[in-house]
């Protein structure tokens, strides 16, 4: 049985490393440790910790939830039934669509999400260690990771699995480069008292304007907790060549205003946080001989609407897979070559996983920071709900390859099309 150590006793070598351990490292660690490896987990912070986030949980999150055992914990704090879309005159309510990935979502603030997933990777056996940070990163001869620093103590480990989210310190360490010239976000989030915190509908607004009126680039929305308070945010896009011109918390705080009445919010937004979050894929250096990247560290986070939740749990269970199938090498002692290369292996299956919807979804968030692209286009989609039941679902990535209706064969084409222009390919190598 794995254990979580509350005075970290830094062991000298371990089969798996994993940095991180919110839902993309937990996951990674819960699979891998089901499968039977031996796998240490490091997180800077001691948990339960906090998260900039929406605490979203969409039916492609939930169907990860589900395989880790957690589908009836989740729900039963609270079930999303779909978005509420309001802008440009026009409201829609828009149920999630029924599939391969089931009809429901869900809400769980990270406090407490991060620190389930941390507690079923110790029940799968992960040993998990809070308030340690790796400082150092050794590699051999070949480029292969053999050990990791945290301050004068050595980890020896086979194979390393880096989960240290969007800024990740230690991806940056392995040569691992954000491009600002795609599109990115920046976004903050709240949390306040509302009477309607166990509404079963998410509220999404895409018509978000400053104080002055300007429509801004991204959507605000209103996540009920169930708990008596809902997760209040903003989020707006941009490129390197296109910046956000707007200051995120105060956008929140007249997003706030703006929406009280509808919400019946009680008080001011408080535990306002701000990030900024690399999408679509948008990186270079995700892996290397025997270490990969996963979750916000490889930028899997949808371009269109910011979530990353569902691909960091994804990620993880695919990652976790791809090095229990690869044949392996060297005697089993930490620093021998362990597992097939995965410099290659791994962005190609993220690229055939995600590729398409990412790129699509990164040309038309690209096209949403042009100051005059969404007043035009905002009205027209949201005068019709087929169009924007439509949306929701390449949105929240619920379209599968089983899919073939119009929807699923226009989005893959598009997407299609979109990967072979893409300028800057996703997960570079």
């Amino acid at each position: 049985m794995g254990r979580m150590e509350s005075r970290p006793r830094l062991p000298s070598s371990t089969d798996v490393l994993v940095v991180g351990c919110g839902p993309a490292g937990s996951a990674t660690a819960t699979w891998l440790a089901r499968a039977g490896r031996e796998v240490t987990v490091l997180d800077a912070a001691v948990f339960p910790r906090d998260k900039t986030c929406g605490d979203g949980l969409t039916p492609r999150a939930m169907a990860e939830v589900d395989r880790l055992g957690l589908g009836v914990w989740a729900r039963d704090r609270i079930t999303i039934r779909g978005l509420d879309l309001r802008g440009f005159g026009h409201e829609r309510r828009v149920p999630w669509p029924a599939g391969d990935h089931g009809g429901t979502g869900s809400a769980v603030r990270r406090t407490v999400f991060d620190d389930r997933l941390r507690q079923t990777a110790v029940e799968a056996g992960a040993v998990v260690l809070a308030g340690v940070r790796v400082t150092g990163v050794e590699r051999d001869d070949d480029d292969e990771v053999v050990a990791v620093r945290a301050g004068d103590h050595r980890i020896a480990c086979r194979t390393l699995v880096v989960a240290d989210g969007v800024r990740s310190p230690v991806g940056k360490m392995l040569g691992r480069t954000w491009h600002r010239d795609t599109v990115y976000a920046v976004a903050a989030r709240s949390y306040v008292r509302s009477c309607r915190h166990d509404h079963p509908w998410i509220g999404s607004d895409l018509e978000l304007r400053d104080r002055d009126g300007a429509v801004q680039p991204g959507y605000g929305w209103v996540f009920p907790l169930g708990d008596g308070e809902v997760n209040l945010g903003v989020g707006a896009l941009a490129t390197a060549s296109r910046p956000a011109r707007v200051a995120v918390k105060d956008l929140l705080h007249h997003y706030a205003r703006s929406v009280r009445g509808d919400w019946e919010l009680e008080g001011e937004p408080r535990a306002v946080t701000s990030a900024l979050l690399p999408m679509g894929g948008a990186v270079s250096g995700v892996a290397g001989r025997n270490w990969a990247l996963v979750g916000d560290a490889a930028a899997c986070v949808n371009p269109l609407n910011g979530e990353g939740i569902d691909y960091a749990l994804e990620g993880g269970r695919l990652l976790a897979e791809l090095i229990c199938a690869a044949p392996s090498g060297g005697s089993g002692t930490p620093g021998t070559r362990a597992v097939g290369d995965l410099t290659h292996a791994w962005p190609e299956l993220l690229r055939r996983t995600y590729g398409e919807s990412f790129a699509i979804a990164r040309d038309a968030a690209n096209l949403l920071t042009f100051p005059r692209f969404l007043p035009l286009a905002g009205p027209i989609g949201m005068r019709s709900q087929a169009l924007m039941t439509a949306a929701v679902r390449c949105m929240s990535n619920t379209v599968t390859d089983s899919d073939r209706d119009i929807v699923a064969r226009g989005w893959r084409a598009a997407g299609s099309i979109a990967r072979r222009l893409d300028r800057r390919p996703l997960f570079a190598d």
